[in-house]
């Protein structure tokens, strides 16, 4: 259900919560800010809305009664969906961990205010404007195969060779996309920074080494051991493993 009220001038931001006093409080401010708002009170309004196309990113609530927000978030990222910035409560941080490692962008945590939130949509939305402009690859195929993985570049998925599909959130996406065209080469923090266009947009705890650690609990047999993205003392990570196309 669109939420009636400015022009869109600054993207379409679907409101996913059960709660309807936050939901109608969010897609008010928003349009204030010159965003377009739909409200969904839980996953079957969502996945109808998403249907429809259109939307630029995703405010979800982590905690929801008929279906929680993490498998929501699964099923967007499956599905190759738009960025999303969870809302948790203060003591939720294992399943904040969790909703991040399954491809969320950000989090806010309850009790925020409407201005950080904004904050951090501005934030995100910078980031995968700066992604969809990116030039694709230069490479005759859209998939590239390292140690058991695969990258569907222009699909943005990754998966194993058995076919399943692994959330990636845009910024870990950005990442492995980076060290996948520059392998076995040293990439200290700061050049990481430039080739992901994230030292303007970058959210608050998207630090390089978060991120780093991130992709490694994801794609690394054991993430205490990297063998794929290593760590160079003194200089930064190199992605060793030989990448092939398919």
């Amino acid at each position: 259900m669109d939420h009636p009220g400015h022009t869109d001038t600054s993207g379409h931001i679907l409101v996913v919560d059960d709660h309807h006093e936050i939901r109608d409080l969010l897609g008010r401010y928003l349009q204030q800010h010159g965003y377009r708002t739909s409200l969904a009170d839980g996953g079957r309004t969502m996945r109808s809305i998403l249907k429809e196309g259109g939307i630029d990113l995703i405010v979800l609530d982590l905690m929801m009664p008929e279906e929680d927000g993490l498998s929501l978030c699964r099923h967007v990222r499956e599905q190759d969906g738009p960025p999303i910035i969870m809302l948790t409560a203060m003591g939720e941080e294992t399943d904040r961990i969790v909703g991040l490692e399954m491809g969320a962008d950000d989090y806010v945590t309850k009790p925020f205010s409407p201005r950080e939130l904004l904050a951090r949509i501005k934030a995100v939305l910078r980031w995968a404007q700066r992604m969809a402009a990116e030039p694709q690859p230069e490479t005759d195929s859209n998939r590239l195969l390292f140690d058991r993985w695969v990258l569907d570049v222009h699909q943005r998925q990754l998966e194993n060779r058995e076919g399943v599909v692994l959330p990636l959130s845009t910024a870990e996406h950005r990442l492995l996309t980076t060290f996948i065209h520059h392998p076995r080469r040293v990439l200290s923090r700061d050049q990481l920074l430039d080739l992901t266009k994230g030292r303007e947009a970058m959210p608050f705890d998207r630090s390089i080494d978060n991120q780093v650690s991130r992709l490694r609990k994801k794609i690394e047999e054991d993430p205490r051991n990297p063998t794929l993205i290593k760590t160079v003392w003194g200089g930064g990570y190199m992605f060793t493993p030989e990448v092939t196309e398919q």
